[in-house]
């Protein structure tokens, strides 16, 4: 058994203040947790389609040496609406992502489930508690020692433009390492919070569902408490055997295929008068507006941002505004109308706060820059401090070598990590999967995500044992329950309701925004076992959406 010395405590204490004799000389220091009452009640943040009951549950600041240190994490229930199974704990990513409204969001896409099962979010420790101020563990940087240079363009490798680049990561590093907290948030202790919420739920298997991050965060539970693991499914996959650090290092790699091989092709089709009838037409436009914005106060590496982890149909959508509206501007021509007008406008509201007629360059070159005065340290401290991090100049060359193939972010991402600058070695080993929780583990990926890497989570199913799910040519990140897959929904309903897990199979993708058909890319899944067909439009299309705008949102790389 692999489970840990303080995650056996939790497994176990029940029993043990159940049968220990009255005259017992060391009291059980879990029993406070696993004995506290759990008050549900009214949530914070706007109700889901299936509206949740919320809570707090106290846990030790350290699992390891539970010393009556204490913090609270948030947790949501919407609870089963038939006969209860069990329960499906589910997360978002990040690292760093709240999860209670989430809950109530997939109970109503997926009804079939919530019949059976209760749908269970949780905000991790660090994060704070959705909908309200509290915004968690936040690292306090001192912006007197971050570049005052609002024209960095990585692309500039000389000395001076490589030192202000790689100055913003080192302070974020020192910021988030120098607060008492950061050790103690880490994927290790999140697990034993996990396990504890089963515990108090009182239940012997606890089912999971997790996105992006939370699919380590998922697998790293499983490994860690595998008599304890139900059915996981693994959505938009990290490589949960190897490195969670190597999922943001393929950032480049898996962002510049997507772009070139599925979104500038569907520009190409969508706007080839304006933005090019190709997709070396369309790069050469972006190359010129790339210039462009420059001369208007976008910085090039905020422009090149902005085509980064673009895994939703909202972002695609803000960013072919940008760059239709660039060329409008540039070559002083109003754009023609196009049959996407209003999925146009609804994503220049909700991305730029304005209708897509009123949209203008200026209002791009306004957009807030990242505020690096309070930091999440979520996501810092998980995804630096779960393994030992690798130096700064490793990750230097990795920008020279990145770059040349990668020019999109290659050049940028390599002097942008901050865990090339954290130096504290983690305190507890994550194993990998064993057998005994493999056999009940699923996992779901798109071929062309720009934010999960297909060869990474083909990795790990390989290296776990486990099936894969692949979604042919979908280049977005999330797919059950949020895509509109009927393939990939079906085969993960039933699995979570009872039967067989599915075999390795490719599903076919699902059209993209504007489109009728399915066009197909050359890629690492190969070719669909079924035919594609189109993504249902139907009262819940839009929350489909929504959701998945939500999940990429918060597992774009900063």
């Amino acid at each position: 058994m692999r489970t840990s010395r303080a995650g056996l405590a939790v497994a176990v204490s029940m029993v043990v203040v159940a049968t220990a004799p009255a005259a017992a000389t060391t009291p059980d220091p879990l029993a406070p947790y696993l004995t506290q009452q759990v008050s549900w009640g009214a949530c914070p943040f706007k109700p889901g389609a299936r509206p949740a009951e919320c809570a707090k549950i106290t846990v030790p600041r350290d699992w390891a040496a539970p010393t009556g240190v204490d913090l609270q994490v948030s947790v949501s229930r919407v609870k089963a609406a038939g006969r209860r199974d069990g329960a499906v704990l589910v997360n978002p990513g990040g690292p760093g992502g709240q999860g209670t409204s989430l809950a109530g969001a997939l109970a109503g896409l997926e009804p079939a489930v919530n019949e059976h099962y209760d749908f269970v979010g949780m905000d991790p420790r660090g994060t704070g508690q959705e909908g309200t101020a509290d915004a968690g563990f936040v690292c306090r940087v001192p912006t007197g020692r971050l570049p005052q240079d609002d024209d960095l363009d990585a692309r500039d490798r000389s000395a001076r433009s490589i030192a202000l680049h790689q100055r913003t990561p080192r302070v974020l590093a020192e910021a988030c390492q120098s607060d008492a907290l950061a050790p103690f948030v880490t994927t290790w202790q999140t697990a034993h919070d996990m396990d504890l919420i089963r515990a108090l739920l009182h239940d012997e298997k606890l089912n999971y569902l997790g996105y992006s991050y939370g699919t380590w965060l998922g697998a790293k539970y499983a490994s860690l408490f595998p008599e304890h693991a139900g059915k996981v499914v693994l959505d938009s996959s990290v490589n949960f055997e190897g490195r969670l650090q190597a999922a943001f290092e393929a950032f480049p790699a898996i962002d510049q295929r997507q772009f070139d091989r599925v979104y500038a092709p569907w520009l190409a089709r969508r706007f080839p008068d304006q933005l090019g009838k190709s997709a070396v037409d369309v790069r050469k436009t972006w190359e010129k507006l790339r210039v462009f914005f420059k001369g208007k106060g976008v910085p090039p590496d905020v422009f090149d941002h902005l085509f980064v982890g673009n895994g939703s149909t909202r972002q695609w959508l803000a960013t072919a505004l940008v760059l239709t509206k660039g060329v409008a501007a540039m070559t002083g021509t109003a754009p023609p109308p196009t049959a996407l007008d209003d999925d146009l406008d609804r994503a220049s509201r909700a991305e730029f706060g304005v209708p897509a007629a009123e949209l203008t360059v200026a209002d791009v070159a306004a957009e807030p820059r990242p505020d690096y005065v309070d930091v999440p340290g979520t996501r810092l401290a998980v995804a630096c401090g779960d393994q030992p991090a690798r130096a700064a100049t490793w990750y230097k060359l990795l920008s020279d070598r990145q770059g040349p193939a990668y020019p999109l972010f290659g050049w940028a991402y390599g002097l942008s990590e901050p865990c090339g600058y954290w130096s504290d070695l983690p305190r507890h080993p994550l194993p990998k999967l064993p057998a005994q929780a493999a056999k009940n583990v699923l996992v779901v990926q798109g071929e062309f995500d720009p934010q999960t890497g297909y060869e990474q989570a083909e990795a790990a199913a390989r290296a776990a044992g486990v099936p894969m799910l692949s979604v042919a040519d979908s280049p977005f990140h999330g797919q059950y329950a949020v895509s509109g897959n009927s393939c990939v929904d079906e085969l993960v309903n039933g699995f979570f309701l009872g039967g067989p897990r599915p075999a390795a199979i490719i599903c076919p993708g699902v059209p993209l925004p504007g489109e009728k058909e399915v066009f197909p890319v050359a890629g690492p899944a190969g070719q669909p076992d079924a035919p594609a067909a189109p993504a249902p439009r139907d009262a819940r299309s839009t929350e489909r959406q929504r959701l998945q705008d939500s999940i990429s949102a918060v597992n774009r790389r900063s």
